[in-house]
């Protein structure tokens, strides 16, 4: 565990903002960020695919707010973590069982670095995916929120029955690095403009997550590979067949949610007994970092599941 480069004031998150590096088990590189201030305990922050460490420092803010640290991770392949192809925009994984080596590194660090138990989990989107096979296989949490956890990949044109074919021959082609139909080296946050964006409806926030891809290139990511919308797809019919465990849960999903499925969050929400599912309407796939008076809504149920 090494001093990592940080990006505090991008980050805008409390006092004590840092990172630090980690090899997981197979020798790949990952960040951590780790924000320290709480006595509580400490959220286990997943982000999602693109995401960085920086783009947790606000939600972090909101949780030392309610005495807790917290830690995000930059996983594999993402934010600065090690890319896994020659061309660093292409946004691959060999297995999505893969980032649960990530996980085991940082939890491994958050007990090195003496953070407060007992640990939460906020996971979001791609992050929602690996954090529920990470709670189906023995994730020691009090709590956890998922926030438009992808458990399922959206129906775009393009992933309809046929994609699974697609996908297999692309790999049986050696073409599993390839970047998916429709997808590309574009990066979002620089291609798009906010009016009509899929993530937010607040300006502000929008403005703030562009601002660190544009300050740090480095941490942008474009489109997913061939490989990674395999693996997706693999473990998303895997977590719908899974035993949920009985975990108290918080699901939020965005009513004008665009990027993950909104029917397979529905439906896995409404097999887990120990969920509660909230939707808040007019939100988009952010909705950690929606506008204030969407985002208190959140921030106010996870207060109370947290506190309960």
């Amino acid at each position: 565990m090494e001093p990592a480069p940080f990006h505090a004031a991008l980050a805008d998150g409390p006092a004590g903002g840092h990172a630090v590096w980690l090899r997981a088990e197979d020798g790949v590189r990952i960040r951590l960020g780790v924000w320290p201030a709480g006595i509580r305990g400490t959220v286990l922050m997943f982000p999602g695919r693109t995401e960085c460490v920086e783009k947790y420092g606000r939600p972090a803010r909101e949780f030392a707010a309610m005495g807790l640290a917290s830690v995000a991770f930059d996983w594999r392949g993402q934010g600065l973590a090690d890319r896994l192809l020659p061309d660093p925009l292409a946004g691959h994984v060999e297995r999505f069982a893969d980032y649960q080596l990530d996980l085991k590194a940082g939890l491994a660090a958050a007990r090195a670095l003496g953070l407060p138990e007992p640990f939460y989990l906020v996971a979001h989107s791609m992050g929602g995916c690996i954090g529920l096979r990470s709670l189906v296989e023995g994730l020691a949490v009090k709590a956890a929120v998922f926030t438009g956890p992808m458990w399922g990949i959206p129906p775009n044109p393009w992933i309809a029955p046929v994609a699974g074919a697609v996908v297999r021959g692309a790999r049986a082609l050696g073409r599993g690095g390839s970047y998916a139909p429709g997808t590309g080296r574009e990066v979002y946050l620089l291609a798009a403009a906010f009016e009509g964006n899929t993530l937010t409806t607040d300006r502000g926030m929008w403005d703030w997550m562009k601002a660190q891809v544009v300050a740090v290139p480095g941490l942008a990511l474009g489109g997913p590979t061939m490989q990674w919308v395999a693996e997706a797809m693999a473990e998303g019919r895997w977590l719908a067949r899974a035993t949920l465990p009985p975990v108290p849960t918080l699901v939020a999903l965005g009513g004008h949610e665009r990027i993950v499925n909104p029917a397979a969050i529905r439906r896995m929400a409404a097999r887990w007994p120990t969920a509660r599912l909230l939707e808040i309407p007019g939100g988009e796939h952010e909705v950690l970092i929606e506008s204030a008076d969407l985002r208190s809504v959140l921030y106010r149920a996870i207060s109370e599941l947290f506190a309960a």
